[in-house]
């Protein structure tokens, strides 16, 4: 046998394995899109006085249309904030939203324009300020059942002792 030939090669598109003496059959890699896609989370922000950043901005993607409920949840796993429940999203549509620090379930939002000009939904939950610390975002999609947490956390700081 050749090498191009010879036992576990063939060409591209139908490439087997060979394993001690067996013929494997042939494996397609597919790229399967995530639930919850484009995830985007303000790495640091400060709901204090005098903080550049107020607000944490979340935005995400749904891969399918679904009813979501957005939380925020601490480092243990503890729900912080509610910032919806069963908002509808359409798929591939972006959903962006702001947490202005506070524990609770939003009952209230104020809408802001963005610099793009982009109108964003602030969710206001009305307790007391969250204790400094990393955060997660988390998304339970209803029609799915199933809940995903963003892939990387975001800090809620305190502000800073210099600037007293």
């Amino acid at each position: 046998m050749g090498a191009a030939g010879s036992a576990g090669e063939r060409g591209a598109g139908g490439t087997r394995a060979c394993l001690r003496g067996r013929v494997l059959p042939d494996q397609h890699l597919k790229h399967t899109p995530t639930a919850v896609q484009a995830f985007q989370l303000t790495p640091v922000f400060s709901p204090y006085p005098g903080a550049r950043l107020k607000q944490e901005a979340i935005s995400f993607k749904l891969k399918r249309a679904d009813a979501v409920t957005v939380t925020v949840i601490d480092s243990r796993g503890n729900v912080v904030a509610t910032l919806v429940r069963g908002r509808e999203v359409p798929r591939y549509k972006q959903l962006s939203l702001r947490w202005n620090g506070r524990r609770g379930i939003a009952r209230r939002y104020e809408v802001v324009r963005t610099a793009s000009g982009r109108v964003v939904p602030v969710a206001l939950p009305s307790g007391p300020l969250a204790a400094p610390g990393d955060y997660r975002v988390e998304i339970r999609l209803q029609r799915a059942h199933r809940t995903v947490r963003s892939p990387r956390s975001f800090a809620l700081v305190a502000p800073s002792r210099a600037r007293r």
